[in-house]
C-alpha cells in the first residue's frame, strides 16, 4: 500500500510563529508523526486571535494541521524528563527560538544529540548561532529591514517599504524543511543524525539575484524599483494599468519581446527605432513604458490578458486577496481548501505545494486544542501506564 514519504518518522516541534512551524507543516503533510510541544500558555500564534472565544488564529489552523499536540512546561523536571524520554525516539527536533533559549533549559543541541546519536536537531533564527547579530531579536519586519529587501522594495522617489508578505520568514521555513530532508539523506547513509541550523537573513540573501547583478557592475544607485525588474536591465517589465485594474507584462528575452509587438500591433503603431535590442529597451524604459500605457489603458484585464496569452507573452492580473481565495487554479490543483475547522468555522486552508507522482500526502487533519493529545502521546508513544498518566499530567502541563 502506498504510504506518504515520511510515515513512521516522528518529529517533535518546539516552533512558533510562522518560520518552524512552516517547515514542521511540510513534514506532517508528507506522513511524518509531528508532536508540537507548547507551554503551559500556548505557543504565540495561538494568542493572536481577535475574538477571545476561538482558541486559535487562521494562520495557527493554517500552519499547524496534522500534528498532535502535548503541553509541556519545560521548567519543571517532570516535563523534562518526559521531553527527554521523547527525545530517545525521535527522528528530528525543531526549533526556532533565540540563540542559547534551549542552552538556558539545560536542552543543548549538543546534550540531545548525544542522547539520541540518530537525532537531526534542526534550528532556524534571525542570524544564526554564531555572527555579531546572533542575539537581535528577530522577526520577519526586521529581517526584511536587516536583508536589504525593505531597501530594494518601493519606488526609487518614494520611502522603503516592507514586502506585503511574511518572506523571510516562510523562505526560511521552506529552506528548514530542506535541511532537515538533507540531514535525513546523510543518516541514511551515515546511521548518524546532525544538527542543521537555517538563518532567515542568510536564507533571503539569495533573492536579492537581480538587484545585486546591477550593484556588480558597478550602478550603486539603483536601489528601488517600483515594480520594474530589480537589475534594471529588462524591459518591457513593469505592472501596466487597464480600464479594471493592473496587468504584469513580462519580457525576458526577445522571443517575448517580439510576441509583444506582435500581439499589440506595436510596429504598425509607433514608431520603434529605439527599442530594437533588449539593451534600447532597458536604456529607453521611461518612453517605452508610457507608449504601452497609451494601449492597456484603452482594455480592459480580461480583453488585454486574452490578446497576449494568445501570443504566450508572459503575463497576469494584479489579483487582490479576495481573487486569490477565490482563484479557480489553486482551487482546481487541491492547493487551498474551504473547511469547516472543529474550532475556528469556516476557513480557507492550504496544503503542501509539494506534489510527487508516486508519493501521496497525508490525510488532512484540522488543528487541535493546546494540549490536545498529551495523554495519547503519553500512554501510546511513551508507553506511561494508566495508572500514572492522570499524575503525571498535573507534573508536566502546568
Amino acid at each position: 500500500m502506498n504510504q506518504p514519504a515520511f510515515s513512521g518518522l516522528l518529529v517533535i516541534d518546539l516552533t512558533q510563529i510562522y518560520n518552524g512551524p512552516y517547515a514542521t507543516f511540510l513534514l506532517a503533510q508528507a506522513g511524518a508523526t509531528v508532536i508540537k510541544i507548547e507551554p503551559p500558555e500556548g505557543e504565540h500564534l495561538r494568542k493572536r486571535a481577535n475574538d477571545e472565544n476561538h482558541a486559535v488564529t487562521v494562520p495557527f489552523a493554517m500552519l499547524n494541521a496534522n500534528k498532535l499536540s502535548m503541553k509541556l512546561n519545560l521548567k519543571k523536571e517532570k516535563a523534562v524528563e518526559v521531553f527527554l524520554s521523547l527525545v530517545k525516539k525521535a527522528d528530528v527536533l525543531v526549533e526556532n527560538f533565540t540563540p542559547n533559549t534551549m542552552e538556558k533549559l539545560g536542552l543543548s543541541a549538543e546534550k540531545l544529540t548525544a542522547l539520541n546519536p540518530r537525532l537531526i536537531y534542526a534550528s532556524s533564527s534571525g542570524y544564526g548561532k554564531s555572527g555579531p547579530y546572533r542575539e537581535f531579536p528577530a522577526m520577519d519586519l526586521a529581517v526584511q529591514a536587516m536583508s536589504g529587501v525593505i531597501g530594494a522594495t518601493g519606488y526609487p522617489e518614494s520611502p522603503p517599504v516592507k514586502a506585503g508578505v511574511a518572506l523571510c520568514d516562510f523562505n526560511a521555513g521552506i529552506h528548514l524543511y530542506g535541511a532537515i530532508c538533507t540531514a535525513l539523506y546523510q543518516r541514511e547513509r551515515t546511521g548518524r543524525g546532525d544538527i542543521v541550523e537555517v538563518s532567515m537573513m542568510e536564507a533571503i540573501y539569495p533573492s536579492l539575484a537581480s538587484n545585486l547583478g546591477v550593484h556588480h557592475h558597478g550602478d550603486h544607485s539603483v536601489k528601488r524599483t517600483g515594480n520594474r525588474h530589480g537589475g534594471m536591465s529588462l524591459a518591457p517589465y513593469n505592472v501596466y494599468p487597464v480600464k479594471d485594474g493592473y496587468v504584469a507584462i513580462i519580457t525576458s528575452n526577445e522571443k517575448h519581446w517580439q510576441a509583444l509587438v506582435k500581439a499589440l500591433q506595436l510596429d504598425q503603431k509607433f514608431d520603434l527605432t529605439n527599442f530594437q535590442t533588449q539593451k534600447s529597451r532597458s536604456e529607453n524604459m521611461n518612453a517605452l513604458d508610457a507608449l504601452l500605457e497609451t494601449l492597456t489603458l484603452s482594455l480592459d484585464k480580461r480583453s488585454l490578458l486574452d490578446l497576449l496569452r494568445a501570443h504566450r507573452v508572459p503575463c497576469a492580473p494584479v489579483q487582490e486577496l479576495d481573487d486569490v481565495i477565490n482563484d479557480e487554479h489553486l482551487l482546481a490543483r487541491g492547493s487551498i481548501k474551504k473547511i469547516n475547522h472543529p474550532i475556528y468555522g469556516d476557513i480557507l486552508i492550504n496544503t503542501s505545494p509539494l506534489k510527487f507522482a508516486n508519493s501521496i500526502s497525508a490525510e488532512y487533519k484540522p488543528s487541535v486544542p493546546l494540549g490536545n493529545d498529551t495523554e495519547l502521546i503519553l500512554r501510546s508513544t511513551l508507553g506511561v501506564n494508566e495508572l500514572d498518566v492522570t499524575n503525571l499530567l498535573n507534573q508536566i502541563s502546568n
